[in-house]
């Protein structure tokens, strides 16, 4: 297999949505060219196409955000231009969008998931089945919802909330967690700017973005400054932004995973500081969301490949 998420940035409903026409590379120094080329990073799903072109794996998987979906045909390209690798030999399926809380993961996040799947490998029966306009229930790759945050069905698990997997963090004066104790001192910058919001603990939790300037959401906000849950205010705990951890936590990275790294390495407090681990977390695919499209072509594999 091959997976991957191309840049997602010039796609975005929070950027200029510049798309194909983008003039920035992978690092968002422009490119002086007068027109887009496969180096500006709105067409950098090309270099992930040349990994399948060369390694011809059975199945990949592409993730981008959903704002990909209603910029113009940029799906429908970019569907065609996958099903075009190693000489139109895979099946591209009509790509879907995946909303992480229906998964299990405490977060309104929600991504638009390419599956490709190599023809001259496939059972005949799965070609046939995977080749209608309606692919069969068996047959399709994509997983189906295993929480109840849009489908309120009994038979699916109950969804995860922020208070659920915050429930084991200390605060950060009491943690010995570094990526616990460090966290963004941004000030409050007004409801008119991005990341001033407070999390509902008893909700699933906002989209955690890749944040590098510390405007990360708070964990709670003071009544001045517009906080509608007060019960940890009342209890004595002070207004303040999540940490790197409860970011990671909404994300349903493991608690142990390391992110903030404190050290004296020529002279710095950091090795990685709290603004590189938002970033890092905030680029990420949600692990639940990941195993749970892993899991399903899992499922699918022995009906697909001998």
């Amino acid at each position: 297999m091959v997976t991957g998420g191309f840049p997602c940035q010039d796609f975005s409903v929070a950027g200029k949505r510049r798309g194909f026409e983008s003039h920035k590379d992978h690092n968002g120094n422009y490119i002086t060219s007068e027109i887009a080329t496969e180096e500006t990073r709105g067409k950098l799903y090309f270099w992930m196409k040349e990994v399948i072109d060369i390694t011809r794996p059975k199945i990949f998987v592409a993730e981008n955000v959903k704002g990909l979906t209603n910029l113009g045909n940029v799906k429908d390209i970019i569907q065609k231009d996958f099903s075009s690798a190693a000489g139109n030999d895979y099946i591209v399926l009509p790509p879907q969008v995946l909303h992480a809380a229906d998964y299990g993961v405490p977060q309104s996040r929600e991504r638009v998931i390419f599956i490709g799947i190599r023809k001259d490998l496939l059972k005949p029966t799965a070609l046939k089945n995977l080749e209608k306009e309606s692919v069969p229930e068996k047959y399709n790759p994509y997983p189906k919802p295993t929480h109840n945050y849009h489908i309120k069905d009994c038979r699916l698990a109950q969804f995860q909330t922020v208070r659920n997997v915050f429930a084991a963090l200390d605060e950060p004066s009491v943690s010995n967690d570094d990526s616990q104790k460090y966290y963004s001192q941004a000030k409050y910058m007004g409801a008119h700017c991005q990341g001033q919001n407070e999390v509902n603990l008893d909700d699933i939790g906002p989209t955690i973005r890749s944040e590098h300037h510390g405007n990360i959401e708070y964990r709670r906000l003071s009544a001045e400054h517009g906080g509608k849950y007060t019960d940890e205010l009342k209890a004595g705990k002070s207004e303040r932004r999540l940490t790197p951890r409860e970011c990671a936590m909404i994300q349903t990275f493991p608690p142990d995973y390391d992110f903030v790294l404190s050290n004296s390495y020529n002279g710095k407090k950091f090795a990685v500081s709290p603004s590189g681990a938002y970033k890092i977390i905030g680029n990420a695919v949600p692990p639940i969301l990941a195993y749970n499209i892993a899991r399903r072509l899992q499922q699918v594999w022995p009906l697909y490949f001998d």
